[in-house]
């Protein structure tokens, strides 16, 4: 515990001198009377209340040194406490090409894929974590941060509408994309780096291609764990549209999760794509520990309660169990 106002110190000086006083002084100031002879009192027994006489006295030196304590501020003492935590820093990378638009995981691709990214993010809780977004192009939608609100409102902005409003071309440059978020984890110092890759195509475009990109992020120390999120049907619905949903390389997804360290998934669903980021969630939770800092508390309530009770116990005593007459 520390105290704000120290200087409201020296105002024990006076109530050591008020102790000191009544100890020298006290017996004098008390009420008296003047009898001829004492002798008829001699055979009495003192009474309890000559030994509680004092009591109010220690009440109001209580109370006044509470007082004291209130006037210099207690607050709790600022003091580092040490967990152990688990965290890592993530960037996940999604797949905003046109194709994702396809309805055969309802209501969209996108969405579900949206949904369940924001899910992850929720359940973490002291990584850091960012966005990528790829099509024919890739970019930074969020950076890495802590700011889990920040990256679900990105997350929730993000989709195809990147394309249709031609912000991006269309296509899918995995390449590009993992490129992109290997440049937000290079320089991190966290022991362990992960990207979760989502797309529902082959890689068609980009300066760089999927392996060199995955040879790069493995240099780093950075696993990539991919999912190809698709159904079986060769045929899928479009907004503009019925595609070609033939086109889908899984080979190069597995080569980019096994040449890092990472693992690649298949899902067909909403359900299948939630299993899949628990499982992620399980293998990624490095033990890490920290520092908590904490803030300062008013503690002056206790003191105040105690003055508060001491003046009443002498206040009731005085007119009570020790009234005195006159």
């Amino acid at each position: 515990m520390q105290f704000t106002n120290t200087i409201c110190l020296l105002f024990l000086i006076p109530l050591i001198a008020y102790i000191i006083w009544y100890i020298l002084k006290g017996r004098k100031i008390s009420p008296s009377m003047k009898v001829s002879t004492t002798m008829p009192y001699n055979k009495n027994l003192r009474s309890y209340r000559n030994y509680l006489i004092h009591i109010p006295f220690a009440l109001r030196v209580i109370a006044l040194a509470m007082l004291v304590i209130v006037l210099m501020r207690p607050v709790s003492t600022n003091k580092w406490s040490e967990e152990n935590v688990e965290g890592i820093d993530i960037m996940l990378a999604m797949d905003v090409s046109t194709s994702m638009s396809a309805n055969d995981i309802r209501p969209s691709r996108m969405k579900v894929a949206k949904e369940v990214a924001a899910q992850f993010v929720a359940g973490r809780t002291s990584d850091n974590i960012g966005l990528t977004l790829f099509s024919g192009e890739s970019f930074t939608q969020c950076p890495l941060t802590t700011d889990y609100g920040t990256i679900l409102r990105f997350i929730d902005k993000s989709g195809y509408e990147y394309v249709t409003n031609e912000t991006l071309s269309d296509g899918t440059a995995i390449g590009m994309g993992i490129a992109n978020a290997i440049s937000r984890l290079k320089d991190s110092k966290a022991k362990s780096k992960v990207i979760i890759l989502l797309t529902d195509g082959s890689n068609n475009c980009g300066e760089i291609t999927p392996e060199d990109a995955a040879e790069y992020a493995a240099k780093f120390g950075i696993r990539i764990y991919t999912i190809g999120f698709r159904t079986q049907n060769e045929i899928v619905q479009t907004p503009w549209g019925l595609m070609d949903n033939s086109n889908f390389d899984e080979r190069t997804l597995r080569t980019i999760a096994s040449s890092t360290g990472g693992q690649y998934f298949a899902s067909s669903s909403k359900e299948s794509l939630q299993n899949i980021y628990r499982e992620i969630d399980v293998l990624e939770r490095t033990k890490m520990q920290v520092k908590h800092f904490g803030t300062n508390e008013e503690e002056f309530m206790i003191f105040a309660i105690i003055a508060l009770v001491a003046v009443l116990l002498e206040l009731l005593l005085r007119n009570t169990l020790l009234k005195r007459i006159p």
